[in-house]
C-alpha cells in the first residue's frame, strides 16, 4: 500500500479514481480476471499475489485510503472480505555491513524463529533466546 500511496500526487489522494488508478498503475500491465497480466516491475512473487488479491477489491481500498485511514487499519478492514491479504508475509531483511556481523541479540524471538525458517533450518532444542541466536549464527553463510 505504501509503493501505492507514493503514485499519488498529494493533493489527490482523497481522490477514489485516482487511488484505484494507481493501484492499476503499480499492479496490471493487462487484462482482468483470467486475462490479468501483472505489471513487470513487480519483483517479488508475493506483491504480484498482493496485487492479484487487489484487483477485484480496488473499490474496497480507495475508500478507506481516501479518507486518510493509516495502512495497517486499512488492511485489518480488507480481511473482513479476504482473509488472505493480510497474510502475505515478506522476508526480514537483515542489513549487514561489509566486514561487521550482525547483532542478532537486538531481535525478538518472534523475528529470529522466522529467519531460520526462511533459511530453511529447524532449531531443534532451542528454548532460549541465546540458542536461536546461536543458530542464527551458525546459519548466517544461507543468507541470500
Amino acid at each position: 500500500l505504501e509503493q501505492i500511496e507514493m503514485l499519488i500526487p498529494k493533493e489527490k489522494r482523497k481522490d477514489k479514481a485516482a487511488i484505484e488508478s494507481a493501484i492499476n498503475t503499480h499492479c496490471t500491465l493487462s487484462g482482468f480476471g483470467s486475462e490479468w497480466k501483472p505489471n513487470p516491475n513487480l519483483v517479488s512473487p508475493k506483491d504480484v499475489k498482493m496485487c492479484y488479491m487487489f484487483e477485484p477489491i480496488k473499490k474496497a481500498i480507495s475508500t478507506p485510503f481516501a479518507t486518510g485511514m493509516p495502512k495497517k487499519k486499512v488492511c485489518t478492514r480488507l480481511k473482513k472480505d479476504n482473509p488472505e491479504v493480510c497474510e502475505v508475509k515478506y522476508p526480514i531483511k537483515v542489513e549487514k555491513k561489509e566486514g561487521e556481523q550482525v547483532n542478532y541479540n537486538k531481535m525478538r524471538v518472534k523475528q529470529l524463529k522466522t529467519l531460520l525458517d526462511q533459511r530453511g533450518v529447524r532449531c531443534v532444542g532451542c528454548s532460549e533466546k541465546s540458542d536461536y541466536v546461536k543458530k542464527c549464527e551458525e546459519t548466517e553463510h544461507l543468507d541470500l
